[in-house]
């Protein structure tokens, strides 16, 4: 059991991290405020990356040349390919990043999460075991869980995957080309070939062929002058 008081072990967290972080400017790595900077003992990150004020970077994190993580953005057991923009505000465990792509702002990788080169993880992002490939973008809102999406497929604002059935957690396939239209459900197992378009707000159960349209939502219904007929009742 250890005897040493707070005030010690504070010290001590202290000379680390500006151990750590010295470590990094002798390497060529470019620190703002590196008093703000979070750097564990066994982070790498290569020449010629910028580390923005109050960035943390834990456990055995990787980064490699040419990146910029910006502000107040938590990395544990990540590892980053070069050219990579993790924007403010970002929490990555236990994922890896592909060469150019751009996360965040408020994005949340979860562990097994892998993101292919040059693609787009977008604000309120969230993915988990989900793999990524090539070009694909998820700009907003959005959850991918225990998923595959093909080469530049484009995720639409607020689709989800439903990957938990209150028992069981089950995958997700979209294939490369795709398109999934905003406010979409794919509920799991489901899979849809290369070329899909899914109409926004659809929700999808059963499997999609290559090159298809999924439509899945009720037709709408205009009844006119009823808003002119309720105002009429309110005021009397």
């Amino acid at each position: 059991m250890s005897t040493k008081t707070a005030a010690e072990i504070v010290a001590e967290d202290a000379r680390a991290r500006l151990a750590a972080t010295e470590r990094l400017i002798a390497a060529g790595v470019i620190l703002y405020r590196p008093e703000t900077a979070v750097i564990d003992p066994e982070v790498e990150v290569a020449p010629g990356t910028i580390l923005e004020p109050f960035v943390q970077l834990l456990g055995k994190t990787r980064v490699g040349s040419g990146c910029r993580i910006r502000s107040f953005s938590v990395l544990e057991d990540c590892t980053l390919a070069d050219g990579v923009l993790i924007r403010q505000s970002c929490v990555l465990e236990e994922c890896s990043i592909g060469s150019g792509a751009k996360i965040g702002p408020f994005a949340h990788l979860r562990p097994g999460s892998e993101i292919g080169e040059e693609v787009h993880i977008g604000n309120f992002v969230e993915t988990k075991k989900a793999k990524l490939h090539k070009g694909v973008k998820a700009g907003h809102l959005t959850y991918l869980g225990d998923a595959e999406v093909g080469a530049n497929t484009n995720i639409g604002a607020g689709v989800i995957t439903c990957n938990y059935d209150g028992v069981h957690k089950h995958r997700t396939e979209i294939g490369a080309n795709s398109f999934i239209g905003s406010d979409s459900t794919l509920v799991a197992p489901v899979a849809l070939g290369e070329g899909t378009f899914v109409a926004a707000g659809s929700c999808i159960t059963r499997n999609v062929p290559a090159g298809a349209l999924a439509v899945a939502r009720n037709h709408q219904i205009v009844k006119e002058g009823w808003a002119h007929t309720r105002h009429d009742v309110q005021k009397k």
